[in-house]
């Protein structure tokens, strides 16, 4: 059966008559008859390729349909001849892969490895998911542009960080069959990591190598605007370029000034880059249902395992790129161009706004965090949404009705309910944590993180809240690698707690102070806790034998009236543990000192 669906996908997918015989003969055709057809497109921003035999012709420019993307060493060897031909780029290594390959940044400044503090830094990610790789391309045209082509006036007043490709190991696992919903590049890199992991969840727990040095390059840096460059799925539409980030239109974030600046200054200028070079911008499109478009639009959620949620925490100004898997490779990678380079003519102009923007988000200390968002009931507001004409059908394969997109603009302005977020939960602000010093694992991502910390050069005992949690429950699957855990409610206990040498106390007065309370609150979902990093707590030690609690459990009952209420109030109410005699021994055991006093303990604690 396998070998029959292989050679099924082959005539698919290799057996077009509409292949280019200027492509090598070793190359593999690209088209996908099973995809949607594509808008007819020929925008302005066609002027922006240089011509195949240009020396500098990038491999995207060389190949004839414009839908190819070189590999990790051909890309490196093209930045390494590009950084030998111009004082203007660099290349900086600031990471090291599962597989043992060099991460890193290509950098643009005329100010050498020192940079002007007053100048505003961008920081374009591309490649977090290697086969959404517009970013790279896009970012070799602009920058061999910058340095050998007349656009170096783009380095007057601001400084580029380009990482190519983030995920170097899941870039190097290509093939023709790594995105069946996009169009090209021909061969892509695969979605996750060498270790099955997907980077863009990873951006608040920190697991993978990757984004322990993604984290790294940015406090290296401080950008004032980063953007990370994805190529989405889902419904088809006009569209060609849709960004978004968290705060936009007015809604609440944890960083309103910057998503002030983002709806006020940057889309306004930005939209109008785009639309002038012939692309068609739009907000991010999450369908709350694929099979019926005009269902309406989410904002996708706001959650910080995401760039954009992170940003918002974090108070680095970030944007998330999603362009349109649907249109061509060649129109999202010169889209994304014109993208970067208005941000940076932007920037040159207004950035000092921005960077206002981010410090007075800094500085903001809520005694309140919402967390947990969850999709609003109804819609927040209408919006005005370019769809493409669509019919239906009846699948003989799928038995039930089907989409099938029929790649014309439809005229009609389809007006769509928008539904937003609402916090599930609310946490309160403490004034630090107390994380033990046997968990480094967590003290170092901490740190990472750019989180102020004390670290304890002697015991010290302190008066602290901490957490027994009797609800916590186990994910039914596994995710990124770990059993995930639900809280329940917690029960808080104020005790004397004696912290050993090495432990830590993480204040929530910082910039970086709601990352803290995120990461650090178990009934949190983006937390440590919910990844399942505790799991430890969970094993319980020492037992008593019934021979042993049973004659203890009389004595209790007879010398204790209120037990004794407690416990035959329990079985009145509960017949199942009546009839359970180990059940009811336990509930005995639980209340002697003997019962293991740090079972289902949460071992990091609350200062207030």
């Amino acid at each position: 059966m396998r070998f029959l669906i292989t050679l099924a996908l082959s005539a698919l997918c290799f057996a077009s008559p509409a292949m280019s015989q200027d492509r090598p003969a070793n190359a593999l055709p690209w088209d996908r008859p099973f995809l949607p057809p594509a808008p007819a497109w020929d925008g302005a921003s066609r002027d922006l390729l240089r011509p195949a035999d240009d020396a500098w012709a990038t491999a995207f420019e060389q190949d004839a349909e414009h839908d190819f993307s070189p590999d990790y060493a051909a890309t490196r060897a093209w930045f390494e001849r590009l950084d030998a031909a111009s004082d203007l780029i660099r290349i900086e290594q600031f990471g090291t892969s599962p597989q043992g390959r060099p991460i890193y940044a290509v950098i643009a400044s005329r100010d050498g490895a020192q940079f002007d503090p007053s100048k505003p830094v961008l920081l374009v990610q591309a490649g977090i998911h290697p086969g959404e790789i517009d970013g790279k391309d896009a970012g070799m045209m602009l920058l061999r542009d910058i340095a050998l082509y007349g656009r170096d006036d783009l380095l007057d007043r601001v400084n580029l960080i380009l990482i190519p490709i983030l995920s170097v190991d899941g870039h190097e696992r290509s093939g023709a069959y790594s995105r069946p919903n996009q169009r090209g590049p021909r061969i892509q890199g695969w979605r996750n990591t060498a270790t099955n992991q997907n980077l863009n969840r990873d951006f608040l727990k920190l697991d993978q190598p990757e984004m322990q040095a993604v984290m790294g390059l940015i406090h290296r840096y401080q950008p004032d605007l980063y953007v990370d460059v994805h190529v989405t799925d889902g419904i088809d539409y006009q569209y060609d370029i849709t960004y978004g980030y968290n705060g936009e239109n007015g809604v609440w974030s944890r960083s309103p000034e910057t998503a002030r600046w983002l709806d006020s200054s940057f889309r306004p200028f930005v939209d109008s880059a785009l639309s002038g070079r012939g692309h068609i911008p739009g907000e991010l499109v999450f369908a709350i249902d694929d099979r019926n478009p005009r269902a309406g639009l989410s904002d996708g959620g706001l959650g910080e395992r995401f760039s954009n949620g992170w940003g918002s925490a974090a108070h680095v100004p970030t944007i998330l790129i999603e362009n349109h898997s649907l249109k061509p490779h060649e129109q999202r990678v010169l889209g994304t161009y014109v993208f970067l380079e208005a941000a940076m003519r932007l920037l040159a102009d207004r950035g000092g706004e921005l960077r206002q923007a981010w410090q007075a988000d800094a500085a903001l200390r809520p005694e309140e965090i919402p967390t947990n968002f969850v999709p609003t009931d109804t819609p927040i507001r209408t919006v005005d949404f370019l769809g493409i004409r669509y019919e239906t059908y009846e699948s003989p394969a799928s038995g039930r009705t089907e989409i099938r997109w029929l790649g014309e603009a439809d005229p009609e302005i389809w007006r769509m309910p928008f539904y937003g977020s609402r916090p599930g939960l609310i946490l309160d602000r403490p004034e630090a944590y107390w994380v033990p010093s046997y968990r480094t694992d967590i003290i170092e991502r901490l740190r990472i993180h750019g989180l102020e910390m004390e670290t304890l050069t002697a015991p010290r005992t302190v008066e602290v809240q901490m957490l027994s949690l009797p609800d916590a429950a186990f994910a039914a699957r596994p995710n990124e690698g770990h059993v995930p855990m639900t809280a329940g409610e917690p029960v808080t206990e104020t005790r004397a707690w004696t912290f050993p040498t090495g432990s830590v106390r993480v204040p929530t007065d910082q910039p970086m102070g709601d990352i803290a309370v995120l990461l650090l609150e178990p009934q949190s979902t983006e937390s440590f806790f919910a990844w399942g990093f505790f799991l430890e707590i969970f094993s319980r030690v020492e037992y008593i034998e019934a021979y042993a609690i049973a004659p203890l459990a009389e004595q209790m009952l007879a010398s204790d009236p209120e037990l004794r209420a407690a416990f035959e109030a329990r079985l009145a109410e509960d017949p199942e543990f009546a009839a359970d005699g180990d059940a009811r021994l336990a509930w005995f055991y639980e209340r002697t000192p003997f019962y293991d006093q740090h079972y289902r303990l949460y071992p990091i604690a609350r200062e207030h």
